[in-house]
């Protein structure tokens, strides 16, 4: 690809996670489709379907051919952060852009991010505006999420900013030679560094169904982001550990300059009971924390593959698609 932005045309793929979106994936494909054809010569789309368990997967390949929508089909739902990784890795554009499959990024914003890609940016991300109207959950989650992400770490991941990005070629590559197991692609992002700079949105209502990413899956991401990319849980029961330590020494301290010097007895059953069962929860909650990354460390050795794609169906052949 040519050295000069502002004057090429570039080989622009779109990369798109699916998960049970039977419904919305027809849709968001020509809608993306529509749009790639007023910005490039050069383009094609990439759905991987995560193991859906609807018929997501046999939409897609029937599909007309100049949809250019190839399908990487996974073998069971692997998540995600995994779908994503894949789509990178069959992505062939010199631009790489991720969106969701439910119609909620919108096409229209591609415009704008090439722009900046245009101007010299490597990374243009979609910065959500409207957060005020999600729950009181997700809010206050968030901000202790990103609170506890900006704690001592040199890496600083945007707030606000999802997987709706526009990626040039060297950060894809870069990714890709990322080997963790263990994936928080919102980490990652900001770990491969790059010139990069976000742009606001307003998503669009979902053309079909509702989300399925609960509340509980959320945490689950939150948690993995949260032992990937700091040790600040690590660092904390270090703390809270000398701490409590400390603040026994000194109860011990005057235990004793009570018994010499004013002969109290010492204090008996019930505190010695309540004192055991207290340490040692405090020891057994900061073990826990110390097993999670002990088991985030075996999943890395044993080195299983991310994910298993059990098909590749590219796009139509044009004579097909019009029979």
């Amino acid at each position: 690809m040519t050295t000069d932005r502002s004057q090429s045309n570039p080989h622009i793929s779109v990369i798109i996670p699916a998960y049970n979106e039977a419904a919305a994936i027809t849709s968001t494909v020509e809608n993306i489709a529509n749009q790639l054809a007023t910005l490039s010569p050069h383009w094609d789309i990439v759905v991987i379907d995560d193991g859906s368990r609807d018929q997501t997967a046999d939409i897609i390949k029937v599909l007309p051919a100049y949809l250019r929508t190839t399908l990487i089909r996974f073998s069971r739902n692997f998540g995600k952060e995994y779908a994503i990784s894949a789509g990178l890795e069959y992505a062939s554009g010199d631009i790489v852009i991720c969106m969701d499959a439910d119609g909620q990024h919108s096409s229209a914003l591609i415009n704008d991010m090439l722009d900046k890609w245009r101007e010299g940016y490597d990374m243009v991300y979609a910065v959500r505006q409207d957060r005020k109207v999600e729950s009181h959950f997700k809010l206050w989650g968030s901000r202790v999420f990103y609170g506890i992400m900006t704690l001592g770490e040199r890496i600083s991941i945007p707030r606000d900013a999802g997987d709706f990005r526009l990626m040039n070629r060297n950060v894809v590559d870069a990714l890709r030679k990322l080997p963790e197991r263990n994936r928080f692609m919102k980490g990652m992002y900001a770990w491969v560094g790059y010139k990069s700079i976000g742009i606001p949105y307003t998503p669009l209502p979902r053309s079909h169904g509702v989300s399925t990413f609960s509340r509980l899956k959320l945490m689950q991401l939150a948690w993995t982001g949260i032992t990937s990319f700091s040790v600040i849980p690590l660092r904390l029961a270090s703390a809270v550990g000398g701490l409590l330590a400390l603040l026994a020494f000194v109860y011990g301290i005057w235990v004793i300059l009570e018994k010499m010097f004013f002969h109290e007895s010492i204090p008996g059953w019930p505190t010695v009971v309540a004192s055991l069962m207290f340490f040692s929860g405090v020891q057994l909650l900061f073990i826990g924390i110390l097993g999670e990354y002990i088991a985030r460390i075996y999943d890395e050795v044993k080195g299983r593959p991310t994910y298993i794609v059990a098909e590749v169906a590219p796009p139509q052949p044009e004579e097909q698609s019009q029979a």
